[in-house]
């Protein structure tokens, strides 16, 4: 049985004009540092629960830009969320880690151990945000001012955590979280309202409305994933329609654009597979780094 460790200490760093705020757990027996950035609409403590599985390893648990404690507006290019983080690991001298992303979080990544070679030794991506070729060429807005992503009206404002979970518990997708996941989410996926009263969704609803939005910002993604020469394991799930937040969004042919990618595709699991099933998401990683 994995027991939690200590709570993470949480420290800003200067970044892009922003407070970037970083989960840090201290190492227990000084293994490999771990880096992990979430996907949109979350906030890096959806990780403890995997965190807990390597306690030999400092981990580093991002809250990407206007998610979590780092506050920021709306996002029009995901390539400055890669530039956040790889300032971070410049200012931190962090380098040779183990990065584990999942959906945005893994997709930036890959941009940044393109941009930032010494970053990182492996890769772990749990469905990443990177889609065929065709996605990334020229066409009609994904979404506009006046047809935005439906996450635009998701409800903002909660009296408290456990007014959040008791209303999503029992709700698609979450409900297909591992209980400890879930309530990390709701718990830490809160900051004090604007007005004063109540709380209210650290990830606003227009930042991840944006988030999606600006999803072809990047369209140099598949050439930065063919720069990236370290050994990365791309965890796809299931695929269905990618009107299915379930499904994963991930392209089929991305291991082999890798120089040393490696493909694993299990449709047993969602794109939800680290919230569905930390402890298998956990053995992936360990034995993916060698640390099992």
């Amino acid at each position: 049985m994995t027991t939690a460790r200590p709570a993470p200490v949480t420290r800003l760093h200067p970044v892009n004009g922003i407070d970037l705020a970083v989960h840090e757990w201290a190492s227990e027996g000084g293994g490999v540092p771990l880096v992990f950035a979430h996907a949109t609409g979350f906030h890096g403590r959806v990780w403890d629960t995997i965190i807990a599985h390597f306690p030999a390893h400092p981990a580093y648990a991002l809250d990407l830009r206007g998610h979590g404690r780092s506050r920021a507006g709306p996002i029009t290019d995901w390539r400055l969320l890669a530039s956040d983080v790889a300032e971070f690991l410049e200012q931190s001298s962090l380098s040779g880690a183990v990065g584990i992303g999942h959906s945005m979080g893994a997709h930036t990544l890959l941009q940044v151990a393109a941009d930032r070679p010494e970053a990182f030794a492996r890769l772990v991506l749990f469905d990443p945000v990177i889609l065929a070729p065709e996605f990334y060429g020229e066409g009609e807005p994904l979404y506009t001012a006046d047809n935005p992503h439906p996450a635009i009206r998701r409800k903002r404002d909660f009296p408290s955590a456990e007014a959040m979970i008791e209303r999503f518990a029992a709700r698609d997708p979450y409900d297909l979280f591992d209980p400890r996941v879930f309530e990390d989410y709701c718990r830490h996926g809160l900051v004090p309202a604007a007005s004063g009263e109540g709380l209210e969704l650290a990830c606003a609803p227009e930042v991840e409305a944006s988030v999606y939005a600006s999803s072809r910002s990047n369209g140099a993604i598949l050439e930065a994933a063919r720069r990236v020469d370290i050994p990365v394991l791309v965890v796809r799930a299931q695929m269905t329609s990618l009107n299915d937040f379930k499904s994963s969004p991930t392209w089929p042919e991305l291991a082999n654009v890798l120089p040393q990618g490696t493909d694993l595709y299990r449709p047993d699991m969602t794109h939800f597979h680290p919230f569905q099933d930390p402890a298998d998401a956990a053995r992936i990683i360990g034995d993916f780094a060698g640390f099992t």
